[in-house]
């Protein structure tokens, strides 16, 4: 049986932590920054758990990690 290839993409874009729960990163930061107030800005910052129904299809994209 060949090995299962990891989705590139996904592995970019999530971690999974030590405890199982996986980690993302948070959408709205990259542009377009002078419309949105300080606060929205600061909120955003660092990561965030994965919701729960997102995990399987994530997990399926990431079989070894």
């Amino acid at each position: 049986m060949p090995k299962m290839k990891t989705k590139k993409s996904a592995a970019k874009r999530f971690q999974i932590r030590a405890s199982g729960s996986i980690k993302r990163g948070q959408a709205n930061k990259r542009h377009i920054l002078t419309k949105k107030t300080t606060k929205t800005k600061r909120q955003l910052r660092g990561a965030v758990n994965l919701h729960p129904s997102d995990e399987l299809s994530v997990r399926r994209m990431m079989p070894y990690a």
